[in-house]
Order: C-alpha cells, then sequence, then structure tokens
C-alpha cells in the first residue's frame, strides 16, 4: 500500500455516513419524545436531548480509538474474555443493588446521568467473545477433528450462563436478541450446520409454547407484566384500557401519521399517552410525526448500513472479520425486527430500543462501538487488497 494513504482514508462512507445522519435523526426524535413531558415538568425541554448527545460525542471518541486499533489486536483472544469477565459482575450487580425499572431489572442508576443498562453492552460482547472463539478453533471445526457436539458446548457454555441470568431479570427481549445472533454466527462458523439448525429451531419452538402457553400458564411463574404483553399482543383491545393500552396508541400514532406525518414535534401520542414514546415506541412517533415515507427512508438508510457491513464480512478472507461483520448485520436486524414486531402486533413488546433513534445512552454506545469495529475491519480489508 503506498505510504501516502493512511487509515482515515480507507474511512468506509457507506458505512459511516448512514450512521452519522441516523444518530442525527435520533437526536431530533429525543427532543421531539421527551420535550413535552419535561415541560410539563418545568424542566429543560432540552435535557434528554443534551444527555443524547453526550452521549454521541463519547461514542464519537471510543470510535476514533477503535478505528486506530489493528483488527489483529482486536483478534487477541485475551481481550474477548477480559470483555466477558468485566460485563457478567455488572450483569449480575444489578439484580442485587438496584431497583427493578417496570417489572424488570437491568438498569445501573448514575446520579446526575441516568441509567446504564449492561445488557446491551453484553449483546456486542457476546458476539466479539465468540467471533474470537470460533476463529482460534477453526481448524477443528472445518477439518471435524473434534466432536461436533463437544465443540459447540465448549464455545457456547460461557455465553449461556449470561443468557440465564437475563432469564432472571426479566429481559426476554435482550434474551431473545441475545440468542438468535448466538445461532447466526455458530450457523456462520462452519460447523456442521444440522448441530446449529437443531440449536435454532429448539428455540423457534421455545418460542412458539411461550407465546401459546404463557398467556394461560405463566402467571404461576413469570412477573405479571410478561404475562400481561404475551396475553394482549394480538389483540390488544381486550383490555383497552389495561395491558393494551399502550399498543392500541401505538396503532394510533402510525395511523395518524399517515404518508407524510402531522409535522416534526406535532404528535398527539407523546402528550402522556405513550408513556414509553422516547424508547420502545420511538419509531411510531416517527411515523406519525415524520409519516410513513420518512419513516421507510430512515429504515431503508439503516439497511443500507447493515447491508453494507454484512457485505464486508462475506467478503472478508479473515474469519474474525467476517464473523464481527455477520454478528454485527445480525445484531442490527434482530434489534430491528424485535422493536418493530413489537409496535405492529407481530410479536410480543419487550422493550428494545430501535438503533439509533430512541432514546438510551447504552443502546447508542453499543451501536456505535459496534459500527466502529466494523469501520476498522473494512479498512484492514481495504488495506489488504491494496497491498496484493
Amino acid at each position: 500500500m503506498p505510504k501516502k494513504i493512511k487509515k482515515r482514508h480507507l474511512l468506509d462512507l457507506h458505512i459511516f455516513l448512514p450512521y452519522v445522519a441516523l444518530c442525527i435523526i435520533g437526536l431530533m426524535m429525543v427532543y421531539s419524545t421527551t420535550s413535552y413531558n419535561l415541560l410539563e415538568e418545568n424542566k429543560n425541554p432540552a435535557k434528554q436531548a443534551i444527555l443524547q448527545l453526550i452521549f454521541w460525542f463519547i461514542s464519537l471518541i471510543l470510535m476514533m480509538v477503535i478505528y486506530r486499533i489493528k483488527t489483529k489486536v482486536l483478534s487477541k483472544k485475551i481481550f474477548g474474555d477480559i470483555a466477558l469477565a468485566v460485563i457478567t459482575p455488572l450483569v449480575l450487580v444489578v439484580v442485587f443493588f438496584f431497583k427493578p425499572v417496570n417489572g424488570s431489572y437491568g438498569w445501573i442508576q448514575l446520579p446526575g446521568i441516568g441509567t446504564l443498562q449492561p445488557a446491551e453492552f453484553l449483546k456486542f460482547i457476546v458476539i466479539w467473545f465468540l467471533a474470537i472463539r470460533i476463529t482460534k478453533r477453526k481448524d477443528a471445526i472445518l477439518h471435524f477433528e473434534e466432536n461436533p457436539i463437544r465443540t459447540l458446548f465448549t464455545i457456547v457454555a460461557p455465553v449461556l450462563v449470561q443468557i440465564l441470568i437475563l432469564v432472571f431479570y426479566p429481559d426476554w427481549g435482550n434474551m431473545i436478541v441475545l440468542g438468535m445472533v448466538v445461532v447466526i454466527l455458530l450457523l456462520s462458523s462452519g460447523i456442521n450446520y444440522l448441530y446449529s439448525v437443531f440449536t435454532g429451531t429448539g428455540l423457534f419452538i421455545l418460542a412458539w409454547l411461550a407465546i401459546k402457553l404463557v398467556p394461560t400458564l405463566g402467571g404461576t411463574i413469570l412477573p405479571a407484566h410478561v404475562v400481561s404483553r404475551f396475553k394482549i399482543f394480538q389483540n390488544p383491545f381486550l383490555d383497552e384500557y389495561g395491558a393494551g393500552h399502550q399498543a392500541i396508541h401505538g396503532y394510533y400514532a402510525m395511523f395518524n401519521g399517515g404518508l407524510f406525518g402531522r409535522g416534526l414535534g406535532n404528535s398527539i401520542q407523546k402528550k402522556g399517552f405513550l408513556s414509553e414514546a422516547q424508547t420502545d415506541y420511538a419509531f411510531a412517533i416517527v411515523v406519525e410525526e415524520l409519516g410513513m415515507i420518512m419513516a421507510l427512508v430512515i429504515l431503508g438508510l439503516l439497511l443500507y448500513m447493515v447491508a453494507r457491513i454484512i457485505l464486508i464480512g462475506i467478503r472478508s478472507t479473515d474469519t474474525f472479520n467476517s464473523l464481527m461483520c455477520i454478528g454485527i448485520g445480525a445484531l442490527f436486524l434482530i434489534s430491528i425486527f424485535v422493536n418493530l414486531g413489537g409496535i405492529t402486533g407481530i410479536i410480543p413488546l419487550t422493550g428494545i430500543t430501535f438503533p439509533f433513534i430512541s432514546q438510551g445512552g447504552s443502546s447508542l454506545l453499543m451501536f456505535s462501538i459496534a459500527v466502529a469495529f466494523a469501520l476498522n475491519i473494512s479498512a484492514d480489508e481495504k488495506k489488504k487488497k491494496l497491498q496484493l
């Protein structure tokens, strides 16, 4: 590679520019969805938007640092092990030292800042950890040097502990996302696909049984708020003024928006009807204020960025680079599906935020770090081609 070409010249604008655009749109929507309630409380209407901006500034600094690190360093086993070892006690600590929010544990209260959600970072760390672990065992996997079941268990065992912790929060949304990402990484690893298919089929059957049985049998073993979400997700009008209230007003928000929207800041549903307008239902407010056409543009922008990340993973000749990009792309796609599936009634609402648009410093930091890894890998792949 010519000496005059530096890493900053290899920045993938197909990923970076959509990322910046989505973050700016997200800042506008955070202000729009939170300002009304803050004014009602006689607080600064820009308080949450400013906090989101601070988290984005921190995210950009972290992205610059990660982008400068060589991918060979990021793929070292010790860093994946350290990351998992650090996040595990944080995921546990919230159960013993912090109060639940909306019936679930998972948030660390930071005075003057808000909350941090370790489970958000766990999703990316699991991708990183598994990408490294699979890469280190790729020869054994590809040449059937070990029993596939034993290999599968050895790779996944540390992650199963994290999934079980999320079950007891309970945080079914992040648990589902984490489980699906693990299956996709296993399918991409080269291990006998039958074992991964069996794992995925097993998870699908469990999900189907949950949807069918939780509404009738879950009340004795699961929190009431989890059971109520399963009961009303197919027809929230059965309990219009109770458990179905949130879902119904999410539908109203999207219906009110039509094709062109009511205008930025003019949402009706955020004014006391949707209690989580800035997080779970942020995309519903996007539709109400900006319209379905603009909402599809935003979704298209995000999917374009994700497609680019997955394409880099498919084209990569390095196992770690490939698995990281596929895992990151899967994380984005599954998060989008779970969020939109919840607000449209396809699946029960899980509390998963919409990438970059919903309020949430932890979510923004985690997705930004994921994008930074993808940008670094893209630059690394370009560098390899230039050196050929």
